[in-house]
């Protein structure tokens, strides 16, 4: 049985964050990194002045189970006043649904990547999107590898589909171009099928948009056929976990664009990394882009509440566009509800990414 907790309403000492990260199921892998990444920064604002000069506590969600389950408990804790914002790197299936229970209620800092929009009032958008991320990675793939023939191969959820709807846009009439695209529900384990099918088509690089665990296992199968001899593979959500679980053989050419990697050499993300393995040792969870984000997602709440004067979310929707605060990821820049931020493309090297070059600026 969980603890009954007391509302925690404006005014009195305490912030509750409702925090939403995955705990099981395929994006279960992130986890673990999440949970570290947001105590550490509840831990540095509470030493601090905390979230408008309160203390901050955070109430975990597990985002790993179905998206209705999800958002009910998340409504539930807003209706019950319990939280008075909500945060988390979860997928946009679990957003969405959250949005249609609370939307315009409370302000909701979603860290996650995300396909580019959503006007959800109180909803701030953290991570990157296609025009930030997956677009200018195909173009320096172009430029720098001459990579010009693509295949997508994504769960079958709203992030996925609605990047590579963007992505053809954005393509036609490029240099660059996506061939054919291939969709699987999460959870999948066996990928024979979709990689039989791959080698059948005349490209020169996949597009993974798979999540978690999904990842490990496609990049496994992928490297016992040696398909990085002929492809290379890019994506935006592998990250550290991935490449840790599929292990040495199945990371051979393989890309991610992200805006944070664990070895990412500026002085924000080099600080973060100090107070990280020091707090937490070298047996840390990884320290990647989506427990960063997570730490952004807190960090975020109390630059916003800040600047408003409080977490109130009519207060909060009148800061305006170019707001910038620093955070790991360096200068970040409020646009409408989105953030821009530096994102950066990094090439798995063993068990760790080698950051190759920046692709997008904060702008």
């Amino acid at each position: 049985m969980r603890p009954r907790v007391q509302p925690a309403l404006p005014g009195t000492d305490v912030v509750r964050v409702a925090f939403v990260v995955p705990l099981q199921g395929p994006t279960g892998i992130y986890g673990p990194s999440c949970l570290a990444c947001a105590e550490l920064a509840v831990e540095q604002l509470n030493a601090g002045a905390g979230i408008a000069g309160r203390r901050v506590e955070l109430l975990v969600v597990d985002a790993g189970r179905d998206p209705d389950v999800v958002a009910d408990e998340v409504a539930r804790l807003v209706d019950g006043q319990l939280v008075e914002a909500v945060a988390g790197w979860h997928i946009s299936a679990v957003r969405q649904a959250i949005t249609r229970r609370i939307g315009g209620r409370t302000v909701y800092a979603y860290a996650a990547m995300h396909e580019g929009f959503d006007d959800t009032p109180g909803v701030y958008m953290l991570g990157e999107r296609p025009v930030n991320q997956l677009l200018p990675a195909v173009r320096w793939m172009r430029e720098e590898l001459d990579v010009r023939r693509w295949a997508v191969v994504g769960n079958d959820y709203v992030f996925p589909r609605v990047t590579v709807a963007a992505a053809r846009t954005a393509l036609r009439d490029a240099p660059s171009s996506i061939v054919t695209e291939s969709y699987v529900p999460l959870g999948t384990r066996d990928f024979r099928t979709t990689l039989a099918e791959l080698q059948k088509q005349h490209v020169e690089g996949v597009i993974m948009l798979l999540m978690g665990q999904d990842a490990v296992h496609f990049n496994r199968q992928f490297g016992r056929l040696r398909l990085s001899e002929n492809l290379v593979r890019l994506s935006p959500a592998v990250e550290e976990n991935t490449l840790l679980g599929g292990g040495f053989t199945a990371n051979d050419q393989l890309y991610a664009a992200a805006a944070y990697f664990d070895n990412l050499s500026t002085s924000e993300s080099s600080q973060l990394s100090r107070d990280y393995y020091a707090r937490f040792g070298q047996f840390a969870p990884a320290l990647n882009a989506v427990g960063e984000s997570c730490y952004e997602a807190i960090l975020f709440l109390s630059r916003i509440a800040e600047r408003a004067g409080s977490l109130d979310i009519s207060a909060v929707r009148q800061v305006h566009t170019g707001y910038f605060y620093d955070g790991p990821r360096g200068l970040m820049r409020l646009d409408g509800n989105l953030v821009n931020q530096d994102v950066y493309l990094a090439l798995a090297d063993g068990m760790e990414f080698a950051v190759q070059d920046q692709i997008a600026r904060a702008h």
